[in-house]
């Protein structure tokens, strides 16, 4: 984690002033935990797309939903926004402002779609064994996530091939020898 932090503070930033780090890969692979970390290692907010996704057939949309609320705002200078996805009323919730921080942590599936990842001085892709990535998953978000689990992952296989996501990555970690926790 250290030499992560050291190059992101030694990298200009690329999106007006702030230093857009991504991190992306597949559903129970650990990002969560992963950009928590980085978050606080590099005193930074954490923007995490579950946030924003819009329902469980919104992968897609989660990328033009970032880039304009907030990518575009900042290479702007101006203060990020998005509007919080109200899962429970499957319907878009409240207004969250990010502002003009100096270094901000996007994690989630689809934050390192090159339209996003362009102006990122770091993008992480974690991964692990789809087994160990179910079983985490189930284990995070209980019973109600398993009738979603397939529909997810094909949206998630769909978007990194088009993207590319994984070969584009500056760093890829895989999480499958950690312990099953739950973390994403």
């Amino acid at each position: 984690m250290p030499t992560l932090v050291e190059r992101v503070r030694a990298t200009p930033p690329r999106c007006g002033a702030t230093r857009l780090v991504c991190v992306d890969g597949p559903s129970g692979s650990g990002k969560t935990t992963f950009a928590g970390r980085l978050g606080d290692a590099l005193d930074a907010p954490v923007l995490h797309l579950d946030d924003l996704y819009p329902g469980w057939d919104g992968l897609a949309a989660v990328v033009p939903l970032l880039h304009d609320g907030v990518v575009a705002p900042l290479r702007r200078g101006e203060a990020a926004a998005y509007r919080r996805w109200d899962w429970a009323r499957s319907a878009p919730g409240g207004t969250v402002v990010v502002g003009r921080p100096p270094v901000l942590v996007v994690e989630g599936v689809g934050s390192g779609a090159r339209v996003v990842a362009s102006h990122a001085v770091l993008l992480v892709f974690l991964d692990a064994p789809v087994e160990q990535r179910y079983r985490r998953g189930i284990a995070r978000d209980g019973e109600s996530y398993r009738p979603h689990w397939e529909r997810w992952a094909a949206q998630e296989d769909a978007l990194f091939a088009a993207e590319g996501t994984r070969a584009r990555a500056d760093v890829v970690i895989d999480t499958g020898d950690r312990a099953d926790t739950g973390d994403r």
